[in-house]
């Protein structure tokens, strides 16, 4: 993990994370110059680098002023960028009343260097609104958690994501920030930039085991795929659910919706390190696509009383990790199914015996 390399200050944040194969590396660009995104890079060699020009990243022009060493080592590339932050809530007979829109892209964020832990493999990106007339963020604000990972596993919080050396989580927390009516609601604005020759779709899975996140029973991927649909090459993945705690617990559960994938007819907010990578080819052959996760329900008014919001989502190359069922929950289950059939079967057993000895008693009669 490095902090702004190439760069002695503080006031802008980039974080490279670098997971290095015996064949190939993977290169995680965090920042929140501008609205804050992720690059991700997938390359072939072992040895590839990241480079950045500084003086042209913090320009007014940045194309071009981020790329990888050696250029044809790239195999595929992607970047996700968090827009907008929506309030909203439910205004009878009339519908939805949104509030005034969070646009990320104007926030002022914390130096990250503060929060970032070389050995846990973390950081913490926070910010709060540059302007904010309404007072919402006085004593709150919005922040992005980053957690890379060395090996395979899962999250010891809820939701307990599974995880793979390939994959990193981000947690999204929103703490004491003042709603602005009753009932509010929250959606962030979720975008992705693909090059020519993939595209990503929303994909739901539900499945009987809710092991390690109790009641929850869906999982949500955003998948890249090239077009042909022979293969993965990136993904979004979360639960169907987000947590109104910092020690989250079952009864703490918000709903969370993803609210349609769109093709994004308007331009991005300035984010510095995608228009530095992609450069001009972010208006003309890269797809954009966006997505609402939204937060609440008819559950309650869990973020109304605790004022804390957290929503946690994996990001990584290639195929999704898939949850199983634990052999734990195989043992049981055997049992619970295995032990009915063989007392039928061993009843059926002497049952059978039974008749035998009864009529063997008697002699044929002819």
């Amino acid at each position: 993990m490095q902090y702004n390399p190439g760069w002695n200050g503080s006031s802008v944040n980039l974080l490279h994370v670098r997971a290095a194969g015996p064949e190939d590396s993977l290169h995680y660009v965090w920042s929140s110059i501008g609205a804050p995104a992720v690059l991700l890079v997938a390359t072939q060699s072992p040895s590839s680098s990241l480079r950045v020009n500084w003086s042209q990243l913090l320009s007014p022009s940045p194309a071009g002023a981020i790329w990888i060493d050696p250029p044809d080592s790239v195999v595929y590339s992607t970047a996700v960028v968090f827009t907008k932050l929506f309030e909203f809530s439910e205004a009878k007979p009339l519908g939805e009343l949104f509030y005034p829109t969070y646009d990320l892209s104007e926030f002022s964020w914390d130096s990250l260097n503060h929060t970032l832990n070389h050995t846990a493999l973390t950081a913490e990106l926070r910010g709060v609104p540059a302007t904010d007339p309404g007072g919402g963020f006085a004593n709150g604000s919005l922040a992005f958690q980053v957690t890379a990972y060395e090996a395979g596993g899962r999250a010891g919080r809820l939701p307990g994501l599974l995880h793979t050396a390939d994959s990193s989580q981000l947690e999204f927390v929103l703490a004491g920030v003042a709603p602005r009516g009753n009932g509010s609601r929250f959606a962030l604005e979720v975008a992705t930039v693909e090059e020519a020759g993939a595209v990503r779709r929303l994909r739901s899975e539900r499945s009987i085991d809710d092991e390690y996140t109790p009641t929850i029973f869906e999982v949500l991927s955003l998948l890249a795929e090239s077009q042909n649909g022979s293969s993965t090459l990136g993904f979004l993945q979360w639960k169907a659910t987000a947590y109104g705690s910092r020690s989250p617990r079952r009864e703490d559960g918000i709903r969370c919706r993803a609210q349609g994938l769109r093709a994004a007819n308007w331009t991005l907010p300035v984010s510095s390190v995608v228009q530095a990578y992609f450069g001009e080819s972010l208006g003309s052959s890269c797809t954009v696509s966006a997505l609402n996760v939204s937060f609440g329900g008819e559950e309650g008014q869990v973020y109304q009383e605790k004022r804390y919001l957290s929503w946690s989502v994996l990001l990584g190359f290639g195929q999704p990790p898939r949850d199983t069922f634990s052999p734990l929950v195989i043992s049981i289950t055997a049992v619970a199914l295995g032990t009915p059939l063989a007392m039928l079967l061993l009843g059926s057993c002497l049952v059978l015996l039974a008749r035998r000895r009864r009529y063997s008693e008697y002699e044929p009669i002819n």
